[in-house]
C-alpha cells in the first residue's frame, strides 16, 4: 500500500472499535460506587445522594457523549438523549434535596434505571444481528428494567436494605457493562474494517 493510498473505516467498525471504551468506563464506575456503597457500615441517606449523583451524572455525561457520534441512528440517539437528560435531572435531585425520604431516593433511582434500561435495549434491538455485544446490550437492557421495577414496585423504608440491593446491583450491572465491554473489543477486532 503506498502513502496516497488510505483504508476506509466503516461506521460499524468505528463504533466496535470506539464504543467499548465508553463502556468500560461506565460499568467500571458502577462497580466502583456500589462497592462503596457496601463498604461504608450504616451510610446516611446523604453519602447515598452523593454516590448516586455522581453515578447518574457521569453515566448521563457518557450517554450524551454517545448520543452524537457519527455512528447513531436516529431511534437510538433519542433514546441516549433522552436517558442523559433523566440522568442529569436526577443527578440534580440526589444532590440537592440530600434530606429527601428513601422512598423518593428508591423511585428516582428506580426510574433512571428502567429509563437506562429502555435506552440500552432498544439500542440492542436497533443494530444488525451479528453486531458485537447486540446480545449483551439486550441482557443489560433487560437486567436495568428489572432492577428499576423493583426499586420502583418495592420502595425500601431502611437505608441499609436500600443501600445493600443498590449495591450488589450497581456491582452487577458494572460486571455486565465490563463483560459487554470486553465482548464489544473482540468482535470489533473481528469486524472487517470496511463495514
Amino acid at each position: 500500500m503506498t502513502s496516497s493510498e488510505t483504508q476506509y473505516e466503516g461506521p460499524l467498525h468505528q463504533l466496535a472499535r470506539r464504543a467499548w471504551q465508553a463502556m468500560l468506563i461506565i460499568g467500571s464506575a458502577s462497580v466502583v460506587v456500589g462497592v462503596l456503597v457496601l463498604l461504608w457500615p450504616g451510610p446516611t441517606i446523604v453519602v447515598l445522594a452523593i454516590l448516586f449523583g455522581i453515578y447518574l451524572l457521569v453515566s448521563g455525561i457518557f450517554q450524551l457523549v454517545a448520543a452524537f457520534g457519527s455512528h447513531v441512528s436516529s431511534g437510538w440517539r433519542v433514546m441516549l438523549i433522552v436517558s442523559a437528560v433523566l440522568s442529569f435531572i436526577l443527578a440534580f435531585f440526589a444532590l440537592r434535596h440530600l434530606g429527601d425520604a428513601v422512598l423518593l431516593m428508591a423511585l428516582w433511582i428506580g426510574i433512571g434505571w428502567m429509563f437506562r434500561g429502555v435506552a440500552v435495549l432498544v439500542a440492542g434491538a436497533d443494530v444488525p444481528s451479528g453486531t458485537p455485544g447486540r446480545g449483551w446490550n439486550i441482557f443489560f437492557g433487560i437486567v436495568l428494567l428489572i432492577g428499576g421495577g423493583m426499586l420502583i414496585v418495592w420502595p425500601f423504608n431502611s437505608v441499609a436494605v436500600l443501600t445493600l440491593v443498590a449495591g450488589w446491583w450497581l456491582i452487577f450491572m458494572g460486571i455486565v457493562e465490563v463483560v459487554s465491554a470486553f465482548h464489544v473489543r473482540s468482535g470489533a477486532k473481528n469486524t472487517p474494517s470496511a463495514i
